[in-house]
């Protein structure tokens, strides 16, 4: 077998506080292969986000190690979305889909094909020239998901990006990232607080204790690609993992509440 793509051994974060330390994380490890998506579940405040931003070299550890493998590719190594789609106003759809190849020196002959190739891919050609204000919450995430793309890391790590849409946009945009990633095999990191959005977009999930974040279980997702985000949630399959994820997650949640 080959190395993992990611990988995460006795991760421990403590924060400093007013009342003391607070641990965040404590002793967790996980892994990721290459081309894998994993999702990662948890009650509020397990230290889902703190485990992303260590890896993004946001966050420092305080033991144990947070590791992703370089393929030694001219590609960057990660590459972070967050909940909100974080665009600059200022900036046109298209400017803003070039903006981290910008940051990595192309020139605009070669950002621009790149730029314009990811937002036909998310389905808003006629908005190129448009700005965020002129945008739906749905449309200005789905420009985020194309930023994102169109960095082209080697890992993307995805903060809960759909976590503030309302229902319907949500599981479009399910739909157009399954698209993405199957066609890119692309190693991703997605955390999230919905089991059904896991077990739509996942190879696997992993379900997190409350605070301090551990690992307490992990389940392989059994549909195969291409999925279609909308069909599966019929198939009864998909409601007995969700049950028996939930029965793992809810005295976390609830001791958490």
């Amino acid at each position: 077998m080959s190395a993992p793509k990611v990988s995460i051994q006795n991760l421990s974060v403590t924060f400093a506080s007013r009342g003391g330390p607070v641990e965040a994380l404590a002793e967790a490890s996980m892994h990721a292969a290459d081309g894998e998506l994993v999702c990662i579940v948890g009650p509020s405040g397990c230290g889902k986000t703190t485990m992303l931003r260590v890896l993004a070299g946001l966050q420092d550890a305080t033991h144990g190690s947070a590791f992703i493998r370089d393929d030694g590719s001219k590609r960057p190594l990660k590459g972070m979305v967050f909940q909100g789609a974080g665009l600059f106003p200022w900036m046109t759809v298209a400017q803003n889909v070039a903006y981290g190849l910008q940051m990595q020196g192309l020139p605009q002959a070669q950002r621009q094909p790149i730029a314009e190739h990811w937002i036909g891919a998310i389905g808003l050609e006629r908005f190129a020239n448009a700005y965020p204000a002129q945008l739906s919450g749905g449309m200005q995430q789905r420009v985020g998901l194309a930023r994102a793309f169109a960095y082209n890391p080697q890992v993307l790590l995805m903060d809960e990006p759909f976590g503030a849409l309302d229902a319907q946009t949500r599981v479009l945009l399910q739909q157009v990232l399954l698209q993405q990633v199957e066609r890119e095999a692309r190693t991703v990191l997605f955390v999230t607080h919905s089991i059904e959005e896991a077990l739509t977009i996942g190879d696997r999930v992993l379900v997190m204790s409350a605070r301090p974040g551990r690992m307490l279980a992990e389940f392989a997702v059994p549909f195969a690609r291409p999925r279609d985000a909308i069909a599966l949630r019929g198939d009864p399959q998909f409601g007995a993992l969700v049950s028996e994820i939930w029965a793992v997650l809810r005295g976390e949640v609830v001791g958490n509440a």
